[in-house]
């Protein structure tokens, strides 16, 4: 039986009104999943064929239309990678951080479009979810209690790891990363996307506090821990970051660019840009 739509929604609903270029729809039980378009599915992403070549033809097109140059096939790919991923692990930690529920996503049950300008859509059938022993959602179809928030913590490692998975399979072999090198990328999507979500909601710090739980080192197959830090500004302005443990290829195109969370990013630079951000 498929869980309820109403034991999610309020989730994907605050994370439209935070950021709208996301919006995330769940068909009911008679509803075909969206086709045609630019829609894809995630196992067509994971088996690598030629829905995964026309995905990466809108990323291949992108860069050339936005830095005037060609990229190399593997950063296309690390790009694209990105472009899924992030979205992704939003459907499972935002639900985790804003409701306390954890939603499984078999690849078969998620499907992508981003063939709008400015926007992302996902169409997402839950499976089962964890939550906690008080949670009025506890007595829906699909609820799967947990005892404490740390069994909750492994629930949402589990779900990633479980949609990541493939998806990473079928990208990989694209990107020339293997192993260690794919699952640093999906430590900092897990982390990246919902600081930003997080921050939107103006929830930051709690996102830092629970990241860090959630990934404090030694949870395999993660790479690392949540890595945040904090700086001093001139005037003593606290400044958080973090710092990435993969590496995004964006200077790769733009050389003299870095990711403010690069660690080829200096500490006196990303003061700069994060004051610049916050005036």
């Amino acid at each position: 039986m498929p869980v309820p739509a109403s034991a999610l929604t309020d989730a994907y609903a605050r994370l439209t009104r935070a950021y709208p270029g996301l919006t995330v729809t769940e068909p009911g039980p008679r509803d075909p999943d969206p086709r045609g378009g630019g829609w894809v599915d995630a196992a067509e992403l994971a088996r690598g064929g030629a829905a995964l070549e026309a995905f990466l033809a809108w990323d291949d097109a992108q860069v050339l239309r936005d830095y005037g140059q060609k990229a190399r096939p593997d950063v296309v790919a690390s790009f694209g990678l990105h472009r899924y991923a992030w979205p992704a692990c939003l459907l499972i930690t935002v639900p985790w951080f804003t409701l306390r529920r954890v939603p499984r996503f078999p690849v078969t049950h998620v499907s992508y479009d981003r063939s709008t300008p400015g926007e992302m859509r996902l169409a997402v059938r839950a499976t089962t979810f964890a939550c906690l022993p008080d949670d009025p959602a506890a007595a829906l179809p699909g609820a799967r209690v947990v005892p404490d928030e740390e069994a909750l913590r492994a629930e949402v490692r589990a779900a990633v790891a479980e949609h990541l998975e493939p998806v990473l399979a079928g990208f990989g072999p694209r990107m020339r990363r293997r192993g260690r090198a794919l699952w640093g990328m999906a430590t900092d999507e897990v982390v990246e996307g919902l600081w930003y979500v997080a921050h939107l909601l103006g929830e930051e710090a709690r996102a830092q506090r629970e990241l860090e739980l959630l990934l404090p080192g030694a949870t395999k197959p993660y790479v690392g821990s949540a890595s945040f830090r904090e700086l001093t500004g001139p005037d003593g302005e606290s400044l958080p970051t973090r710092d990435r443990a993969s590496c995004c290829m964006f200077y790769t195109v733009r050389p003299k660019d870095t990711c403010a969370t690069c660690p080829r990013t200096c500490d006196a630079e990303r003061v700069t840009r994060l004051l610049a951000a916050a005036s």
